[in-house]
């Protein structure tokens, strides 16, 4: 049991990463499609709404790109490879984020970061999104290697407030709450208008969104389930989907043939910072 601030994680039983697979989530080239991932987790509205509606100047992805690309990239590697104090600590430093992130009475939609159910949906993104990326890159995976990635995404949302037994219990069962939850899937003018400037980069300086925007809403798109590029009205077309697998087989393609520490940058070098910034005691978010 570690235990940091009064917050514990009971100690983890779920399976050892291999070499080989450790080596496959450690790619820097499948950050191709986080913008996707980051939609899916925000296309809830309430997780939306929490998002564009907050009042957390440090943790704004359009004041602080990188300083919010670092958290969550921080966030992920001490998820998946963590020890258990230092997920205890990161746990306090996103705990310490939510306690703001409420709506108020002026708000149309109401939220709470804390609510352990939309956790669990985020953490669901998260994982969907890194099964993903790893198909793109290495084609289909073994049923194996899958459960043994499907138990270690547990942690995505074990180190927020979801308690283990919420997680489902196996790849089955989590096909049927990805299915019912995707009901809940919606967008609002509020929400869809912050989503679309994720996928254009509205987010970086002027000239960097209008040059590499229209690029990354392509992969981005490509990236997403049907349904989410209706609710956010993104085109898909043949010819689309023939660009998007071209890039999509370029990056594979280079993947396989990058030295190591570039292949897994940015990854590495999140890990370790996230690493340092809990030993030294340095806030995390």
């Amino acid at each position: 049991m570690a235990r940091v601030n009064d917050v514990s994680i009971a100690s983890s039983t779920d399976l050892e990463l291999s070499p080989s697979l450790r080596w496959m989530v450690m790619s820097g080239l499948g950050l191709a499609g986080a913008g996707a991932n980051v939609i899916m987790q925000l296309s809830r509205l309430p997780v939306g709404h929490a998002i564009a509606e907050s009042n957390v100047e440090s943790g704004s992805l359009s004041r602080h790109p990188i300083k919010r690309t670092r958290t969550t990239l921080g966030y992920v590697m001490i998820a998946l490879f963590g020890s258990e104090y230092e997920r205890a600590a990161l746990r306090n430093e996103v705990n310490r984020q939510h306690r703001t992130v409420i709506s108020s009475s002026d708000s149309s939609i109401p939220y709470n970061a804390f609510d352990p159910e939309l956790q669990l949906w985020v953490a669901a993104c998260m994982y969907r999104g890194l099964e993903d990326a790893l198909t793109v890159l290495y084609g289909p995976l073994s049923s194996e290697t899958l459960n043994v990635l499907y138990q270690r995404s547990s942690r995505f949302a074990t180190t927020l407030q979801v308690p283990p037994s919420s997680w489902p219990a196996d790849r089955e069962a989590f096909d049927d709450y990805w299915s019912e939850s995707l009901e809940l899937v919606a967008m609002d003018d509020v929400t869809r208008a912050y989503l679309y400037g994720i996928a254009s980069l509205d987010f970086l300086p002027r000239p960097a969104s209008f040059v590499l925007g229209p690029l990354h809403r392509l992969i981005t798109t490509g990236f997403l389930p049907q349904l989410f590029r209706d609710e956010l009205g993104l085109p898909w077309n043949t010819w689309r989907r023939s660009v998007f697998r071209v890039i999509t087989a370029t990056i594979a393609s280079a993947n396989r043939h990058l030295p190591a520490p570039i292949r897994e940058f940015p990854w590495n070098l999140s890990l370790r910072s996230a690493r340092h910034r809990i030993r030294s005691g340095r806030p995390f978010v």
